[in-house]
């Protein structure tokens, strides 16, 4: 072209549509020519289809997806951000009346799973944040009150309305203790199967290596990519706990976060070349079997179980 014609007119590919370009043009058997624009608009169409069909079947959590091309980084990279906020719904779990060994068995499982894939946070997470805001990171009651007086300057004749860590313990549901869960054998076959399928799928994708895990969370690398986000509370904006026994707790952790923005980030891939982004793909397809499986132990129906 003249060198009078400005290069905007028709801008170089830039890396992120070059690396994904070149995993398209590795599925597409009909080669043509066609202009930067039409090159883009194709590399940006067969892309978000590819992940909006991997992505439609799941409810559990509104999740999307963004390449990144960072000047300050070797690779491009593909990010999975969850735009969902607040408590996952745990369907018949939270809210049936069946078993609750069948109940505790469900949430244990899904306690200890979830995690892999999505940005949220459990009991433990959210008992371990309180204790710091309130006790000073004291997890005893007499040492909590010990926390009160001498650090926050409270009066002891004051701390009969205050919440010490024995009463937090206390309002947890049954169904919410590792202990209560029933054994393997007693579950009914319907649950029994929906955790085989969960645990199947968890495993599956915790074999597959960071590097080539979609769903790989590395807060150093993130921050690289997404500076911006060094600003933001570190807290998920997703939870495991239990809002209505919780909401005070849960709104106190979550204050930075609904001010300043939560760590939304489910997880973020580097891809030094287009080869990688098929190993993207077949990570990501991984972690969104592994969530509808979450998914399905949701939403069974105990009375069919």
């Amino acid at each position: 072209m003249s060198r009078e014609i400005p290069v905007s007119f028709d801008q170089p590919l830039a890396r992120h549509h070059k690396l994904i370009g070149g995993w398209v043009a590795s599925r597409d058997q009909t080669a043509r020519h066609c202009t930067r624009a039409e090159a883009r608009r194709r590399i940006e169409r067969v892309f978000d289809k590819a992940v909006l069909d991997i992505l439609r079947p799941l409810e559990l959590a509104e999740l999307r997806v963004a390449v990144l091309n960072s000047e300050a980084m070797d690779a491009p990279a593909i990010a999975i951000v969850c735009d969902s906020m607040g408590q996952l719904d745990l369907g018949w779990i939270e809210t049936s009346d069946a078993q609750t060994g069948w109940r505790a068995a469900a949430y244990t499982a899904l306690a200890q799973t979830i995690g892999s894939a999505l940005p949220v946070f459990g009991y433990d997470d959210l008992f371990d944040e309180i204790s710091m805001y309130y006790w000073d990171g004291e997890t005893e009651d007499e040492a909590a009150r010990h926390a009160l007086v001498t650090y926050q300057g409270l009066d002891p004749e004051d701390l009969d309305d205050t919440i010490l860590p024995s009463d937090m313990n206390d309002r947890r549901p049954e169904w919410m203790f590792a202990a209560n869960a029933a054994p393997p054998g007693s579950l009914p076959s319907g649950l029994r199967s929906a955790l085989r399928n969960l645990r199947r799928s968890y495993n599956a994708l915790r074999r597959v290596s960071d590097e080539h895990n979609a769903w790989h969370f590395d807060g150093a690398t993130i921050h690289e990519y997404l500076p911006d986000l060094e600003e933001c509370s570190s807290l998920p904006p997703l939870t495991l706990v239990p809002v209505e026994q919780f909401a005070r707790e849960v709104d106190d952790v979550a204050r930075h976060g609904m001010e300043y923005g939560f760590m939304d980030i489910a997880g973020l891939c580097p891809l030094p070349d287009a080869a990688r982004v098929t190993d993207w793909f077949a990570s990501f397809e991984a972690g969104a079997r592994f969530l509808l499986a979450a998914q399905e132990l949701i939403q069974l129906d105990p009375d069919t179980l």
